[in-house]
Parts: C-alpha cells; structure tokens; sequence
C-alpha cells in the first residue's frame, strides 16, 4: 500500500496542473500583503472604529497575525477550485488518457488502488493548506511584524486574543481548514469516478458547493431543517478558533458532520469504481 501511495504521489506531483494552486497563492498573498502595505491599516481601523470611541486601543493592532487572518476569510472561498483542480483529474485523468487497463493490471485490486488514489488526494489538499498557512503567517509576521489579534465577524462580534495564544489557535485553525477541505476533495474524487474528462469535475464540484452555499446562507425557516446535512454549512468551522472561549461542541458537531460527509463520498466512489466497466 506504502508503494502504491508513492507512485501515485509520483504520478501526481509530475503533473504541471498540480503546481497551478502552489503557484496562484504564491502570487496572491504576496499581492494581498502588499496591497495592505500600501493601505496602511484603515482597513482595521474603519472597522475598530467604534470600538475605538469607547476604549483605549494600543500596540501593533496591524500585524502579520490579523493579516493572515484576513487572507483565510478571503482565500476559502477561492481554494476549493484549486483543489478540485487535481482531486477531479485523480481517476477521470486515467479515463482520459486511457491508462486504466494498464494501471490495473498489476495485481493489486481495485479497492487498494482507489485507497491510494484517495490518500494522494488528501496529501495534495493538506499540503496545499500548509503552503498557506506558512506563507500567510511567515510573510505576515516578517512584513507587518507581531501583536495582538483583533477578530472580527460581523455575526460573532469583536474579539481579542493575546499575542501569547495566537500560534495554537492558528495551528488549530488551518488543521479545522484542511478537514473541510478534505470534504472539497472528497467531493471531487466522487465526481471523478463518473466522468471521464479532467473538466467536468471541477465545474460540477463548484457548482455543488455554490449551490449548497446558497441554501447554507438563506434566511428561511423552510430550509433549516436541511442546512446541518449540507457540509457548505460547517465548512467555515476554523472561524471558531478565533472565539474566547473556543465553542469545543460546535468544532466536535461540524468535524463529525464534515468526516460522514468525506466517508459518504469516498464510499459511493469506491462502489462505483468497483462495478466500473474499465474499456480503455
């Protein structure tokens, strides 16, 4: 299995198209920072505006934590494409260059090789989420220097943490980021086992995810019933890393629901692939 996970590691990481998320982040957070740069903070400050009518606010409230923090708000929203990029392509690319025949048969059975498929996929979106948190923080902390973290969602409120406690519930944040991107991937690689062309699951795992986003977020009591089946509702679970105290309950509940979601994917692709009738 450890051979096979190689391979297929190999295989993927040779690809030019596996470089397109790793290459759009190193461009993006760099731009983001520099724009932020140039904006000098007003950013912060129109938004701590009111609190800063009514308390006293010191130190470096415009640093490397709070900017990073403002990418991953910004940056979810764009990265499951370039995670269905390479987790759409895992089986559909096989069908597409017509490999399969030749690939299965070895004499490894077809469960093993979707594990390692699978697995590889999963590495891909943990590594992706990696290069982001180490960009976002590294280049943050060296450009805009360190503090304290001012958190602000519109829902939540307000919230501050001390500089003393912002590297584990980072840590904690972009691990809860990484398990709801396994859910993308996840979603992905089912979609991949259907088609047999290297497009159709990044536009239809998108579609799905801005569709289920749509009824994540409407205010209506006749979809609520509905909206703790949708993983899109507790994708942005790592926003809870942020909150004094941590809601520990809410993090279990949305995990649990995101890990049945993953299982429910990888599942109905492994019966599909298994009954697959492989002609190329």
């Amino acid at each position: 299995m450890i051979n096979l996970i190689r391979l297929e590691l190999f295989k993927t990481y040779a690809k030019w198209r596996t470089y397109i998320g790793f290459i759009a982040v190193g461009v993006l957070i760099p731009a983001i920072m520099w724009i932020m740069w140039i904006e000098g903070g007003k950013f912060i400050q129109y938004q701590l505006r009111t609190l800063q009518a009514d308390f006293f606010i010191t130190g470096n409230i415009f640093n490397g934590w709070v900017i990073a923090q403002i990418i991953m708000n910004g940056l979810w929203i764009h990265v499951p494409a370039l995670i269905a990029l390479v987790a759409g392509d895992q089986l559909s690319g096989e069908a597409t260059a017509g490999t399969f025949r030749l690939v299965l048969i070895r004499p490894v059975s077809r469960t093993r090789f979707l594990n390692a498929k699978y697995v590889t996929t999963l590495i891909y979106t943990l590594s992706l989420v990696v290069a982001i948190a180490l960009l976002s923080i590294v280049l943050g902390l060296w450009i805009f220097g360190s503090g304290d973290l001012i958190a602000i969602d519109p829902r939540e409120g307000i919230t501050i943490l001390p500089e003393s406690l912002l590297f584990s519930r980072f840590l904690l944040a972009y691990a809860l980021a990484a398990w709801s991107m396994f859910v993308v991937a996840s979603l992905a690689f089912f979609i991949s086992s259907i088609v047999e062309n290297a497009i159709g699951p990044i536009i239809t795992t998108m579609v799905v995810i801005v569709i289920f986003l749509i009824i994540s977020n409407l205010p209506v009591e006749s979809v609520e019933e509905i909206k703790p089946w949708l993983f899109t509702t507790h994708m942005n679970i790592w926003q809870q890393a942020f909150r004094d105290p941590i809601d520990w309950e809410r993090i279990m509940n949305s995990s649990l629901a995101l890990g049945a979601n993953c299982v429910v994917f990888y599942s109905a692709t492994l019966i599909i692939f298994k009954q697959k009738d492989i002609l190329s």
